[in-house]
């Protein structure tokens, strides 16, 4: 089945034989859960659409259901899995091994888990990074743990060398969790091991802080950023108010997409201007951010705004751009580009300011996960294991429509979801913010 130009058909190793073994209780408890390849969720709900496609004879586009299957494809006896965890650490991390392992080992009867240390790293010979042995005792209590237990890494890694390591180590399943660049990885190594005839399944979960992954309506460890950060934005609030004409800047997370920003300013409503990378802002000029930002002190003596990090980036065109391990430019600093900028044209109009200056990005992604983001990730991790076992592969698992789908790799490696400048979000911030358009034109 086709959506646009991909295909949401999840490719699988071969025919399922094998029953599953998590039945459960004399009566079948589990049973009731089973889930069959062809529940399919519609990606696209409204009506009128869905009326227009039923009129030309078309089908609806839909994602593979989320779940266990009644059969499975490898036998959990002789099957060995592989854990990693990539890129920028996440609230939640933790919470997704600990899932995979618990499935695993109570679910399926899995007792061979290995996990690699440092991620793409871990399977490379020359960095010699342990491979440890995952158990439930050694998961059991590392939801309090921010970070991974695995650790991390930036960077690509020869994709022949994760391959062997995987065939010489006889690995079943691979479960990748990381963002873009780890989910791209994951497609070339599913690739390669197709290539080669390896029966390997390659499974990805979803990782991103700033809830940007293509057909991927919800990330784990984006409700924590946005509880953490609203706490940020009251610290703000409070310092603003307490000195005359005082400004709070808060730089939140966001380098292509600004989700925790815009969903912060609507759960703690003291911010008066958000920015974020979807919307162009001016500076100068009669509408831009510094008159507006004027005009508020001189209307309530205090002002807040939070800046997502990839905002204003046009006010450093002509730099050089330096690139992380990823390849990925480095984005320039807009939080203290802003806090500078404010502070001069205050100064040059001689009206002294207050400017508090707040980035607790770093804090917020070493941070364990909230109760909502633990029990997201729980269901993630789960059903991971569950398309693990049934061998699919080349696939994630994610949340659509208010279920836990199948999505296959190529659908999102490379995209990115934004927030829509005209969009309920965006429009509702505006409302929240009174901040109106920052453009001069």
């Amino acid at each position: 089945m086709h959506y646009g130009d991909f295909d949401t058909t999840i490719p699988i190793l071969g025919k399922a034989k094998i029953p599953s073994p998590i039945q459960g209780g004399e009566k079948g408890a589990f049973s009731r859960s089973f889930v069959n390849d062809s529940e399919r969720i519609i990606i696209d709900v409204k009506l009128n659409d869905l009326i227009t496609l039923a009129e030309k004879g078309k089908d609806f586009p839909s994602f593979e259901l989320a779940g266990p299957r009644k059969k499975i494809y490898f036998d959990p006896s002789k099957l060995r899995c592989a854990l990693v965890t990539c890129g920028g650490l996440c609230p939640g991390l933790n919470d997704i091994i600990r899932a995979i392992v618990l499935e695993l080992f109570y679910g399926y009867g899995v007792k061979n888990i290995l996990g690699f240390k440092y991620g793409l790293q871990g399977f490379i010979p020359k960095y010699g990074h342990d491979v440890i042995e995952l158990q439930p005792e050694n998961v059991g209590s590392i939801l309090e743990m921010g970070g991974s237990i695995l650790g991390s890494s930036r960077g690509p890694q020869s994709i022949d060398e994760i391959v062997d390591t995987l065939e010489r180590m006889n690995v079943g399943i691979l479960f990748m969790i990381g963002g873009d660049g780890t989910l791209m990885a994951a497609t070339k190594i599913a690739d390669a091991v197709t290539a080669m005839g390896l029966k390997i399944s390659v499974i990805g979960i979803p990782k991103t802080i700033d809830n940007d992954i293509y057909l991927v309506s919800r990330s784990f460890g984006f409700e924590t950023a946005v509880d953490v950060a609203t706490k940020s934005i009251q610290g703000a609030h409070n310092e603003a108010e307490a000195y005359p004409n005082g400004i709070g800047l808060i730089k939140l997370m966001g380098r292509h997409s600004g989700f925790i920003a815009a969903t912060a300013a609507l759960a703690q409503q003291d911010v008066n201007f958000v920015l974020i990378p979807e919307v162009d802002f001016d500076l100068e000029g009669p509408k831009g951010l510094f008159s507006a930002l004027a005009e508020r002190l001189k209307l309530r003596s205090h002002a807040v705004i939070v800046v997502a990090e990839g905002a204003g980036q046009k006010y450093f065109e002509g730099q050089d751009d330096d690139r992380d391990e990823s390849g990925n430019i480095r984005l320039k600093d807009i939080g203290v580009f802003l806090k500078n900028k404010i502070g001069s044209y205050f100064m040059s109009k001689d009206m002294e300011v207050s400017i508090k200056y707040i980035d607790p990005s770093y804090t917020i992604r070493s941070l364990p996960a909230n109760a909502n983001d633990r029990v997201f990730c729980s269901f993630l991790g789960r059903d991971a294991v569950h398309a693990g076992m049934a061998g699919k592969t080349k696939l994630l698992v994610g949340r659509w429509n208010n279920h836990f789908i199948l999505l296959p790799m190529s659908a999102s490696a490379g995209k990115r979801k934004q927030v829509n400048p005209k969009g309920k979000l965006w429009l509702s911030v505006l409302g929240a913010t009174g901040q109106g358009s920052l453009k001069n034109d």
